[in-house]
């Protein structure tokens, strides 16, 4: 195995396409070094652009030549290239891990088996590029990554159940990440790791699996910038019987203009700790109740493995926010050791998947 691989990596988004060349160094002695990044682009995608495709699966042509011809006007050398990954999509549930992309993936991916959205084109261009290069293509970990125990995915009533959906691949590598630093194994620990950004998770990595999340996109656990978190049910019930709203109008409310938006008008998390910090007090007020609900779900999340917890990990964009962090962290310390990890790096943590199977640290798996 060569000491240092370049792979493509690419991130499909609803009004872009991001994409990077990066460098493993299977050799690296430190960790800072195993992954470098060579190239990387965000191509934005203008609302006349993508309207021209009456689904969002027949855009991954036209984003693979995006990338291709990017490349070539980069003077990046695609025959170096020796491994794509795509972001994960909206297949079927599956365990986390790595993936090579299959005909039976690429099925599900161009159906929108659990859903349309954007991701689902990371495994279809990926696939395209690497066939035309005679390489393998995967993805990892993708947001229906679904390990729940069965009593996790209880809800109080047999026509409904708890499904995961959450921020699986950030989650996921900086889980590992942070057992790497500590120089023990993902799989010895117990964690929870929030993923705070447009949309929050709360997840217990319970010896490299995660038992127990919040759906982090319909409504379930904090409210986010954009999106209402748990909401009263019957308070719910109401509105949709008012004849005051359509279920357009109702979905939004739950993903889009709930959260910050509802309150403050505005998603923008940077925006809302400048007010508070110049004296907004309503500002103040509805940081304070994101981070209040932050911290009561990971308070809660520690029961599901009985307190036993060896470290708590905050990430995704909010993790920024100096005092949104102290807020979250004041309520929560007398649980575990708290880390912080900000933002949300897709692209390294795609590497890191493909860096980690080749090192045989995780293996490659098959999807059916």
């Amino acid at each position: 195995m060569q000491e240092k691989i370049k792979i493509l990596a690419i991130n499909p988004g609803s009004t872009s396409t991001k994409f990077s060349v990066l460098e493993l160094n299977l050799q690296a002695k430190n960790n800072k070094d195993e992954i470098v990044s060579v190239f990387s682009k965000n191509v934005k995608h203008s609302l006349e652009e993508t309207q021209e495709f009456k689904r969002i699966a027949d855009q991954y042509k036209w984003r693979k030549e995006i990338i291709l011809n990017t490349l070539k006007e980069n003077n990046i050398d695609l025959k170096k290239i020796k491994y794509v990954i795509g972001r994960g999509g909206l297949v079927k549930n599956i365990s986390s891990g790595i993936y090579k992309v299959n005909e039976a993936m690429k099925h599900d991916l161009l159906i929108g088996y659990a859903g349309e959205h954007a991701c689902n084109l990371g495994g279809l261009i990926a696939d395209e590029i690497a066939q035309s290069l005679q390489i393998d293509s995967f993805i990892a970990d993708p947001v229906v990554v679904d390990e729940m125990s069965d009593i996790a995915k209880v809800s109080g009533h047999p026509l409904f159940i708890r499904r995961p959906i959450f921020h699986a691949l950030n989650q996921k590598a900086i889980a590992r990440m942070y057992a790497r630093k500590v120089e023990k194994k993902y799989e010895e620990l117990n964690l929870i790791v929030a993923h705070m950004g447009g949309g929050i998770s709360i997840g217990v990595h319970n010896h490299g699996l995660v038992i127990d999340v919040n759906q982090a996109l319909n409504g379930d656990g904090p409210f986010s910038p954009e999106r209402s978190g748990s909401l009263p049910v019957i308070d719910v019930i109401k509105a949709c019987f008012s004849g005051k709203y359509t279920q357009n109008d109702l979905s939004k409310m739950v993903v889009g203009k709930g959260g910050y938006v509802a309150y403050l008008g505005t998603n923008d998390a940077l925006e809302i700790e400048k007010r508070a910090k110049a004296g907004d007090k309503e500002a103040d007020f509805y940081e304070s109740a994101m981070a209040y609900q932050i911290a009561k779900e990971i308070g809660a999340a520690s029961t599901v493995v009985e307190g036993k917890v060896d470290a708590i990990l905050l990430t995704g964009g909010l993790a920024y926010g100096k005092p949104f962090v102290e807020k979250i962290t004041k309520r929560i310390q007398h649980l575990a050791p708290i880390f912080s990890f900000p933002g949300e790096d897709e692209m390294n943590a795609l590497a890191f998947n493909v860096f980690l199977m080749l090192k045989g640290d995780i293996p490659l798996k098959e999807y059916k």
